[in-house]
């Protein structure tokens, strides 16, 4: 069965969702993530995936405070990533709450310093997240593209021992037009023992649906739910059989 992950942007200490990744074309949601956070929990999710955008920008943790807010009042299981950048990025997530980091650039532009977290982490904590944008490896919140094509960057890091990946279809994200459900197939294709989680485009249940029916592991979804294109109570009823 699909694991359900929700996710919270956040930009100046708010939910925000973007369109394509862009900052200038942003959504920001009324109510602040710990309220939703917290709906989430009610719901009966148990995982949560929270991207900092504005460290993400800026090369750097900001809204660590958030992060410690939300693990300090729930229960739910945090993932976090957005400008994590050096070892103790990677401890500042750990000791405010996250349960697993994810990590996007360092991944490209320093190889080897992502493998040394791997070890001294543990492949359990970390994600490898694969922005792809066309086909290419984008990094830098989305602001850059690269020449590393999915499938072959994927390979180097599922053969040093990665289990968990996000990929994010960046022409797909914020869109609610549909998620690239043959990328995420040829992916497990390639690989078909690691949690993929799917993310971008995700515009209802019929979509999350038919990424289950495709065994793929995980989803993460954000503004279909605060556009309403998704009733919670429905979505688990039905995906999640509880």
């Amino acid at each position: 069965m699909i694991q359900l992950i929700p996710a919270i942007d956040i930009i100046d200490g708010k939910c925000v969702r973007l369109t394509k990744g862009d900052y200038n074309k942003k959504t920001v949601y009324d109510g602040s993530p710990l309220d939703m956070a917290k709906r989430f929990e009610e719901c009966g999710f148990k995982r949560l995936h929270i991207v900092d955008l504005d460290g993400a920008k800026s090369k750097h943790i900001v809204n660590i405070d958030v992060l410690k807010n939300i693990t300090n009042n729930t229960d739910l299981i945090v993932d976090f990533g957005g400008g994590i950048k050096t070892e103790d990025d990677i401890k500042k997530a750990f000791d405010n709450g996250a349960s697993l980091v994810t990590i996007g650039s360092v991944s490209v532009t320093h190889k080897d310093l992502f493998l040394s977290w791997l070890d001294t982490f543990g492949a359990d904590r970390m994600i490898l997240g694969a922005d792809v944008r066309c086909g290419k490896i984008s990094i830098n919140g989305w602001k850059e593209d690269t020449d590393e094509d999915i499938i072959p960057f994927l390979q180097f890091y599922v053969e040093k021992g990665v289990k968990n990946v996000l990929c994010t279809d960046i022409s797909k994200d914020g869109m609610l037009q549909g998620v690239s459900l043959a990328l995420y197939k040829n992916i497990m294709e390639h690989f078909p023992n690691i949690d993929l989680i799917a993310s971008g485009g995700v515009s209802g249940v019929d979509d999350i649906r038919n990424l289950n029916e495709a065994g793929i592991p995980s989803v993460v979804f954000g503004k279909s739910i605060y556009d309403g294109k998704i009733d919670i109570t429905t979505l688990i009823r039905d995906i999640a059989g509880h």
